[in-house]
């Protein structure tokens, strides 16, 4: 089937090395949407608005610091998103905030329900992150063009099996996506397919930290490694995901 612009992405990343296809797509989708924020895009109104009024969680933020560029751009950023942040909480937090004199009376019963919405407020707002929305949105919109290609694609599907396996997040990330994408024969088909890969790996992959477990013992040494000399980082990646995920270079 000829590629079509949506398809380029989802097809590289079942082409490339990567134990987890989609984390490598997720990592290229993460550096795509940093570089988006880091360029001249900070400077347009409609782009600040948004960042002013999500900013960015730790991880971006660091992500975005730590490629020394543009740092200027991040400052500008920063500045406007914090003076929305204290115009946004100035009311909430002057309400919350109990008044010293009716508090040490026992008359204001009802501050410690203002205060907690305070930091459950708070809280949600920490939370935001407009890098994270953007590569959900992104992500969900490829897990549709990887279903239907899974099905309309027999080059592309050949391309999924012969990967075995993803990591246990893409997983339910694929599972979900075959219940909002696909109908009831077609998810099914999907999902039997793709567990039956997952496992097959697996248990693969446990026998392979074992072996490299056994290893230890002197009674061993000399035997072959067969596939385990590299288990305790591909089980960590199976487990959390690709290193690959948070590189931003």
């Amino acid at each position: 089937m000829k590629e079509k612009i949506y398809t380029i992405p989802v097809n590289d990343a079942y082409r490339s090395d990567a134990a987890c296809p989609l984390c490598k797509l997720r990592a290229d989708v993460e550096r795509g949407t940093l570089d988006f924020y880091l360029g001249a895009s900070l400077m347009e109104p409609d782009t600040r608005v948004a960042t002013n009024k999500l900013g960015f969680c730790r991880d971006h933020l660091n992500k975005m610091y730590g490629r020394e560029i543009n740092r200027l751009g991040i400052g500008l950023m920063l500045h406007t998103h914090m003076k929305q942040l204290r115009d946004d909480f100035r009311d909430p937090i002057r309400k919350a905030a109990p008044d010293k004199r009716t508090l040490l009376k026992g008359r204001d019963g009802d501050f410690g329900k203002r205060i907690s919405e305070l930091a459950s407020a708070l809280e949600k707002r920490s939370a935001d992150c407009i890098v994270c929305d953007k590569i959900r949105f992104t992500m969900e919109r490829y897990s549709d063009v990887l279903l239907w290609m899974y099905f309309e694609d027999e080059e592309f599907r050949e391309a999924f099996r012969a990967k075995k396996g993803h990591c246990v997040e893409h997983v339910a990330f694929l599972l979900r996506g075959a219940v909002n994408h696909l109908n009831q024969n077609k998810c099914s088909e999907f999902a039997g397919e793709l567990l039956s890969m997952h496992r097959e790996a697996f248990d693969k992959l446990i026998d392979d930290v074992e072996w490299f477990t056994l290893k230890f013992d002197y009674r061993n040494k000399d035997k072959p490694w067969g596939d385990s000399k590299d288990a305790i980082p591909r089980a960590m990646n199976m487990l959390t995901g690709e290193e690959s995920r948070g590189n931003d270079t």
